[in-house]
């Protein structure tokens, strides 16, 4: 006799794409009205489980029940039949159309032959309602930043009646405030007895809003646990071993030359009279609540962006202003938050990502050296650990932690002096963490400087020999790394600097040796 709260099982799933098995044996089963989490390593084949259920791949093998009765889901329009609803990382939003047109889009309502406008955002701002977020019905999805692309995301859901919501690292981009807004979400869905599969790569959230948690591991399903085991617990079955240290920071025994001098770098309305340094062998993290400016600021510095005032000098020469090339020649590089849109040329294999920046270099009387080009790679995509069929695989199938590492892995390849990670573990597990720990541990032991900019505070304070806090546009200090603690840096990251405050910070980094 089937359980009537059981809304989902999939028992023994196993899918293969050429040169890889993506699941092998997979079992897993959701509850009415709970949140089921669903953890594992980049590339252990969670992507793979969800996009089965939401009917984008089609199993190989075992099979799936729903209500307790056995169905195919051979496409999107079976898994939204069956009330699944999927939320991926990357949203499935128009935006040139309103709110209510991606809500209701090929699901109109009509009067007369003609699409009932007035009903479909009447409709609209009731779900907009019950998601509780402030935004109209008619307003352009282009305009509306990520969390609230987000809710827009979870109404459309609930517009189809889904009684299984699966989310794909929901909380990856958001700020604390709006996580806990997210929270309260699905706490309201979960009561309503929507069954919610919940992937995150924040070991903290777990405990804060799991039920139960299904881990997998190299496309096979390792165990079920509750969600209060202890998170050391949950690393040992996520990656097969223990960490023993999760921040791994081998500190330099001195400090180097500066590598990375930024002095007074201004762009109107955007960030002011920015100014530090970078040593050889340092990492120095960059914290700062959203909006503070410090993307910004290190575009300009690699030459991505504009800027108005300042210099910025590497190993003492002076960079043109605006020039990316010039960037790159002196030794800089820089992995971009938005890994797929700016570090990456998705449909190109892996040794043809990782030649990116070295192509020039390679180039021989017109010609590209793919040899030598293609054994370079091979050495670096061993060295990272890169999981992969082979140097010819498309990097879009690359699970998010493997691109990552290929997207360091050119600036490798080029030898880079001065090494800037923006979000350099955004939506990577905890294994592959301590991997790009590591690495950076590398770098700074062979001379090389890393700039890290990070919205996880407890990565910043770990990994960082000093921190630089930005608030406003500018610095509003710095601190050392046995002075920096959460309290500390969040004081200053809230904080309004002053022309005066900044002139006294930038006196207080002068005797530091900045």
């Amino acid at each position: 006799m089937s359980d009537p709260d059981e809304l989902l099982r999939i028992e023994g799933i196993r899918k293969a794409f050429p040169g890889v098995v993506a699941l092998d044996g997979v079992d897993f089963d959701l509850r009415r009205g709970e949140v089921h989490v669903l953890l594992g390593e980049n590339g252990a084949g969670k992507s793979t489980l969800i996009k089965t259920l939401s009917g984008a791949h089609t199993p190989d093998a075992g099979r799936i029940l729903a209500g307790g009765e056995e169905v195919r889901i051979q496409g999107t329009q079976d898994a939204e039949r069956l009330g699944i609803a999927t939320i991926y990382q990357e949203f499935n939003l128009v935006p040139e159309l309103t709110v209510a047109e991606n809500i209701f889009l090929g699901r109109q309502p009509r009067r007369l032959g003609m699409i009932d406008r007035r009903k479909m955002e009447a409709d609209a701002e009731l779900l907009l309602a019950r998601v509780g977020v402030d935004v109209s019905p008619r307003a352009r999805v282009r305009e509306l930043g990520i969390a609230r692309l987000q809710m827009v995301e979870i109404a459309k859901a609930l517009s189809l009646d889904a009684r299984v919501l699966i989310m794909d690292e929901p909380t990856a981009v958001l700020t604390s405030e709006e996580v806990e807004k997210l929270f309260s979400i699905v706490r309201t869905l979960r009561a309503d007895g929507v069954g919610i599969v919940f992937i995150t790569h924040h070991l903290e959230e777990i405990a804060a809003l799991g039920d139960r948690v299904t881990v997998i591991r190299d496309g096979r399903s390792v165990g079920q646990v509750p969600a209060s085991t202890p998170e050391d617990e949950l690393v040992r079955l996520m990656v097969g071993r223990s960490i023993e240290q999760q921040y791994p920071r081998e500190r330099p025994a001195g400090r180097g030359e500066p590598l990375l001098r930024v002095e007074g770098l201004t762009r109107g309305g955007v960030f002011h009279d920015v100014s530090f340094e970078v040593r050889a062998g340092e990492v120095v993290g960059v914290a700062g609540l959203v909006g503070a400016g410090r993307t910004e600021v290190v575009r300009a510095v690699f030459g991505a962006d504009p800027y108005d005032a300042g210099t910025v000098r590497v190993s003492g020469a002076e960079l043109r202003r605006g020039d990316v090339n010039a960037a790159m020649t002196a030794g800089i590089g820089l992995v971009p938050e938005d890994r797929k849109g700016q570090g990456l040329v998705l449909d190109a294999s892996v040794a043809e990502n990782l030649g990116l920046v070295t192509m020039r270099s390679a180039t021989h009387a017109g010609l590209v050296d793919r040899k030598a080009q293609y054994t370079a790679a091979g050495r670096i995509a061993a060295q990272l650990g890169v999981r992969m069929a082979g140097l010819g695989q498309h990097v879009r199938t690359l699970s998010g932690g493997n691109q990552q590492k290929v997207v360091i892995g050119k600036w490798l390849l080029a030898d880079t002096k001065v090494l800037i990670l923006d979000e350099p573990t955004r939506g990577i597990d905890v294994g592959a963490k301590v991997e790009i720990y590591q690495l950076i541990n590398a770098l700074t032991a062979q001379g090389a400087a890393v700039l890290m900019i990070s919205s996880d505070l407890p990565e910043v304070l770990g990994m960082s020999d000093r921190v630089l806090v930005m608030a406003h546009g500018r610095i509003a200090g710095e601190l050392a790394a046995d002075e920096a603690t959460q309290d500390t840096v969040m004081a200053l990251a809230v904080s309004t600097p002053t022309p005066k405050a900044v002139n006294n910070t930038t006196e207080k980094e002068g005797s530091r040796g900045l």
